[in-house]
């Protein structure tokens, strides 16, 4: 079958025929209806080293974000029709520890001696005709567009699980929450908020194509520049707000975000862009959270196909081929994408 295919640090990926997958005990084969091209996968290919820590060593199948129908059942697995769409949960720990048993795989207790830390993430992941993933990992679509879905394995279900930490700060009349960056998890988290929260949706970024789009589902919109804090703050009477939301994670979006939080608000890094900000008793409003989340459980990820289901969460995508993989990345890696890119490997 063919494959994008990791195959070493600072190297582009490439399309090649490898071997199709057989499940193992426990495990079901995907065909694969879609798999999403993720700012992370860039990292993993053109930013990690062999010495970056959390890095994810080649060669593997990319693609963490993906959905399929069932093909296959290995050894042991029963449920599953063949046929049948599902969303595919990313991440994968041991499967023992307390963590796991919850369904929290990224907070698992032996995440540094597991062999891959998900599908897609050292593991062979869905940038490819078929995908071999976990039984326990399947999460139903029922007649719901799986091709569509695929990104909402992340930029769905991490978006969902840092609002849904943060939903007491936004309980109650008045509270407002502040959007930071408004790429395929930032859109989709303006979506989530409007449908779980009453609170007025500030979103801010560079691109007046993002906001006008985050305008329609909702959102206040601030632009970037000089004035940006304060404008913020005065559509919440200078109060600050309530929950914040970086979705990019640099040291400029942090320290908007500290900058605009109320006094026992939260502020939530999303984004992994790695920036650092400096804290002070004396410069940070009292009692306000810094934290950070990272992917979401299982159990979230249900919950996020149930929105989508509903209609509540609408991803904007753009399909690709699986012959046209490769020019996805290049324009995910060159910032010329306005939806969330998605590979299609049997589409017509």
């Amino acid at each position: 079958m063919r494959a994008i295919v990791f195959e070493d640090y600072k190297t582009f990926p490439t399309l090649k025929e490898i071997d199709r997958p057989t499940p193992g005990p426990g495990e079901v084969l995907l065909k694969v209806a879609g798999a999403g091209a993720c700012h992370s996968d860039v990292a993993i290919y053109d930013v990690f080293e062999a010495d970056t820590p959390g890095r994810v060593p080649p060669s593997f199948v990319l693609g963490h974000e993906n959905s399929g129908w069932v093909e296959e059942l290995g050894p042991g697995v029963e449920g599953f029709e063949k046929g049948d769409a599902h969303l595919v949960y990313g991440p994968v720990g041991c499967g023992r520890c307390k963590a796991c048993s919850r369904g929290q795989d990224t907070y698992c207790e032996n995440q540094a001696t597991n062999p891959y830390m998900g599908i897609g993430l050292g593991r062979d992941g869905g940038m490819a005709e078929y995908v071999s993933v976990p039984a326990r990992n399947l999460v139903p679509l029922g007649d719901a567009d799986p091709m569509a879905a695929a990104p909402l394995s992340d930029a769905g279900l991490t978006p969902y699980h840092a609002i849904k930490l943060a939903l007491p700060q936004l309980a109650g009349g008045g509270k407002t929450a502040l959007v930071i960056g408004l790429g395929g998890l930032g859109q989709i988290g303006v979506q989530i908020l409007r449908a779980l929260t009453g609170a007025t949706i500030i979103a801010t970024d560079m691109k007046p194509e993002a906001m006008a789009q985050a305008e329609k589902y909702g959102a206040v919109t601030v632009p970037g520049g000089d004035d940006q804090v304060d404008r913020i703050r005065e559509l919440t009477g200078g109060r600050g707000v309530d929950a914040v939301f970086d979705f990019v994670g640099a040291a400029p979006t942090i320290g908007v975000a500290m900058a605009s939080v109320a006094v026992q608000g939260r502020v939530t890094i999303v984004g992994i862009d790695g920036g650092a900000h400096p804290w002070s008793f004396f410069t940070a409003p009292n009692e306000a959270e810094l934290t950070s989340t990272y992917w979401g459980t299982i159990e979230d990820l249900h919950e996020v196909v149930a929105m989508y289901r509903a209609g509540q969460i609408v991803p904007e995508v753009e399909r690709f081929s699986l012959d046209d993989g490769l020019e996805a990345y290049r324009r995910l890696q060159a910032g010329e994408l306005s939806a969330r890119a998605v590979v299609v490997p049997h589409s017509s």
